[in-house]
């Protein structure tokens, strides 16, 4: 039977920066499905016009110019149903970040961020003017609240507003929020917590994609003035859904409402409300599957979270193979298999390069991963390089010992090979160093850091064994072998080398790092936890000293909440030391 209903669909999509024309074409096709279905509004994410972020993009005018001919294209193309869309508004020489609804060809109304996030991986300020006044629009007689992402993280502030001055029912939020581990069951607490305050039903709409370091995991929300889950999005991959809401919701979100007993400060001199002139018709309850996903378990979100900004970083940027040097170690076999799950297999190249410190076992381990992967591997022994390069420098290294000088060339030569790779065939190289690693600079520069994406940057060593054990329990065999994981591990730059030799064990390692870097804690607040002070100092030297390294170092997805790159960005000369 047929019922008056405000149908609205969510559009989780993945943009890309820059590409005007194909974010264009791609909200074009969404708001396409959306008029078959009987949408009478649809929803896309924070900047879905430029692709987020754009960075200084937005700094050339002509940018500007031809983001705004692309939303006018959207507008015109389907006139009939409501589009909230997120683009870049200009107004005598200012730029808003803006949540535009466009309606009859035109824009009908637009609200402009009122909270620039400036922390973290943040720089909207060094873009965007703030936004002052909230907004409501009213769609036959439905009243919907328009805010975009840091504003819904604000307490006593837009949304409040939104709902309890201008008598928002729906609290429609466009968003970009990157991921981190933990940040889909944050965002979902703090969705139901503004539904609750405000008696309003919560629409989140979140991008998905990678962008450069970052990864947005999508997981929007549709919540109920009570705080229910009524809709979630997939995690990591594009998804639509479909909210039918009756008369009868309205009618109790507004008595809900009116029994509000918060005390609301509202900071704002008015709410701005524009009504949209569109009848919502009868229509025909849709038989949706409305789907409520369960939050992953941690190595799960991380390893998608991976896929994701590995597949989107090599494809968004013209790539269609790899090429990865393969040890028959931990890390390199993780990203060996990360590869082939994000690209297939047949656009995997790794390579062996042993030299006389490379043992069988790890010779064997290299040709039994390729082989587990169906992958090809190229086996090109350094030795004999090496051997020259010694010979070169022996008159000037002449009584002199043998030290690290010997074992970096030794990753050198590789990260030679590796790019000359990159260079004839046109092929990515993946850096296969991890987190831990790259904080106390136990890496070489233009060596095992030479390459174009480092997908384990962020990802500490503890974290790939985690890694390494969920992609085998899912795969239900020992797809990266049992050796591989339990052997000690070791760059084997030199005879019986361990890691621990020059390392604290990476448990302990990485629990310190997490307190430096993640956390800002000095040695003794360190030393207070209950950790050795002096291998909490030498932990926080080898970090400081590292800086020049880690600020030539490729690019990697961030995972964590205080990634290297634009998360933590410390001088390279710098006498500071922590305490």
């Amino acid at each position: 039977m047929k019922q008056q209903s405000l149908r609205i669909a969510v559009a989780q999509i993945n943009p890309t920066v820059g590409d005007l024309q194909g974010n264009r074409d791609k909200m074009i096709a969404y708001v396409d499905r959306a008029l078959q279905d009987g949408c009478d509004l649809i929803a896309f994410p924070e900047l879905s016009v430029t692709g987020y972020p754009p960075e200084d993009l937005l700094l050339r005018q002509q940018f500007i110019y031809d983001q705004e001919i692309s939303l006018r294209q959207l507008a015109k193309k389907n006139p009939d149903i409501i589009c909230v869309t997120g683009y870049v508004d200009h107004i005598q020489g200012k730029l808003y970040n803006t949540a535009v609804v466009l309606h009859n060809g035109e824009i009908a109304a637009a609200y402009h961020k009122v909270h620039l996030p400036n922390y973290s991986v943040f720089d909207e300020e060094r873009y965007f003017d703030s936004g002052s006044e909230p907004l409501v629009i009213t769609v036959d007689g439905w009243r919907i609240g328009i805010s975009i992402c840091e504003d819904i993280w604000i307490a006593e502030s837009v949304v409040e507003a939104e709902a309890l001055i201008g008598k928002a029912d729906i609290l429609l939020n466009i968003s970009a929020s990157p991921y981190c581990l933990g940040k889909g069951a944050e965002r979902l607490s703090l969705m139901q917590g503004r539904a609750r305050r405000t008696s309003s039903a919560v629409v989140y709409v979140n991008l998905i994609g990678g962008q450069d370091e970052l990864v947005f995991d999508g997981r929007s929300l549709v919540i109920a003035p009570d705080g229910r889950i009524l809709q979630t999005g997939a995690a990591f991959r594009e998804d639509y859904l479909i909210t039918d809401w009756q008369l009868m919701d309205r009618y109790f979100f507004r008595q809900e409402k009116q029994q509000l007993k918060t005390i609301f400060h509202n900071p704002f001199p008015s709410v701005k409300v524009i009504d949209i002139a569109k009848k919502i018709e009868q229509k025909t309850p849709l038989q949706v599957q409305h789907t409520i996903q369960s939050l992953q378990q941690e190595s799960e979100e991380v390893y998608d979270a991976l896929l994701l900004g590995l597949k989107d970083y090599v494809h968004k940027n013209g790539f269609k193979k790899i090429v990865l040097g393969l040890s028959g170690g931990i890390d390199s076999a993780l990203v060996a298999v990360l590869a082939v799950d994000a690209l297939g297999k047949d656009n995997v190249i790794s390579v062996a390069m042993p030299s006389q410190y490379s043992s069988q076992a790890s010779i064997e381990d290299a040709r039994k991963i390729a082989g587990n992967l169906d992958i090809q591997l190229m086996e090109l022994s350094i030795q004999s390089v090496f051997m020259q390069y010694l010979e070169t420098l022996a008159e000037t290294f002449a009584g002199l010992s043998s030290e690290i000088t010997e074992e970096n060339l030794q990753a050198r030569i590789r990260g030679n090979l590796l790019m000359a790779l990159s260079n004839k065939f046109g092929w990515l190289v993946l850096v296969t160093g991890n987190k831990s690693e790259v904080s106390v600079g136990y890496c070489t520069l233009y060596g095992d850091m030479a390459g174009g994406f480092s997908p384990l940057k962020d990802v500490f060593k503890t974290m790939v064994y985690q890694l390494c054990e969920y992609r085998n329990q899912k795969a239900g065999h020992d797809l990266i072998p049992r050796r591989v994981i339990e052997k000690a591990p070791s760059a084997e730059l030199k005879p019986d080398q361990t890691d621990q030799d020059s390392l604290p064990p990476y448990d302990l390692l990485d629990a310190i790092l997490e307190h430096y870097i993640g956390k800002e804690m000095g040695v003794e607040e360190i030393a207070a936890l209950g950790f050795d002070r002096e291998t909490a100092r030498e932990v926080v030297r080898m970090v400081d000293w590292a800086e020049y390294k880690r600020r030539q170092a490729a690019p990697g997805i961030k995972i964590t909440r205080r990634a290297f790159g634009k998360d933590r960005r410390m001088p390279i000369t710098n006498h500071y030391r922590a305490r």
